[in-house]
């Protein structure tokens, strides 16, 4: 192994596991966050940069593979697809985070443009209502956009406002139902989900800057064997 580290190449084949690990993380939370029961399926269309990062955290994980093969193997070709690649996602995550934080301030305004076509609620398919139903009970909301008047003339039993002080209620036809209507909640969640998004692309091009370094290293020291 004349010329090349054992250090730089064991450290690298390291870092490269860890990678891998990350590319694992970062895809698995963003199927979570593309899945979860928090935003439904009716608004997860409009969420790009999780689509963006499941893509990367898949293509992470490959770059994780390659790079630990051409560590190991001491291949120089392997390291310049790894660092080709790596630089590739580095551009991909800078553009996630711009992504992330652009559709952060206008996540309310994307949502009321995106619900404003499921009202009235009680004319859509009995699939999208129960989800909404269920989005009701979890959120404590009532209705999209304007409160239980979304519904059309009946609110379903699900925007009932319990007795509980903290509950923000109004009264509907007679009824006491959930002031908040479910837009606020959704905006909510989008804002947390992407703040989570946000730290995972940063905390990932942190990593990534070593790798690059690491990786090129390597590369040059192979050559000089």
């Amino acid at each position: 192994m004349a010329g090349v580290s054992g250090c730089m190449k064991y450290s690298m084949f390291f870092f490269n596991f860890l990678f891998w690990l990350c590319g694992c993380f970062i895809l698995g939370v963003s199927i979570w966050l593309r899945v979860s029961k928090d935003v439904q399926h009716t608004v997860q269309a409009d969420i790009p940069a999780v689509n963006l990062m499941i893509a990367i955290g898949a293509i992470i994980m490959g770059l994780g593979f390659f790079g630990c093969c051409g560590a190991i193997r001491e291949s120089r070709c392997l390291l310049l697809l790894f660092f080709i690649g790596l630089l590739l996602i580095f551009i991909l995550l800078v553009t996630a985070g711009i992504l992330g934080v652009v559709y952060r301030s206008k996540a309310e305004g994307m949502l009321t443009d995106t619900l404003q076509k499921y009202i009235p609620i009680e004319s859509q398919p009995a699939e999208f209502k129960t989800d909404i139903e269920n989005l009701q009970t979890q959120g404590k909301c009532c209705g999209l956009i304007k409160g239980a008047q979304d519904w059309g003339d009946v609110a379903p039993p699900s925007c009932n406002c319990s007795d509980d002080p903290a509950s923000d209620c109004v009264l509907y036809k007679g009824r006491k139902v959930y002031k908040q209507p479910c837009l606020q909640f959704l905006t909510d969640m989008m804002t947390k989900h992407a703040g989570i998004i946000l730290g995972v692309a940063f905390g990932l091009a942190v990593v990534m800057l070593f790798g690059l370094g690491f990786s090129m290293s390597l590369y040059c020291q192979i050559g000089r064997k």
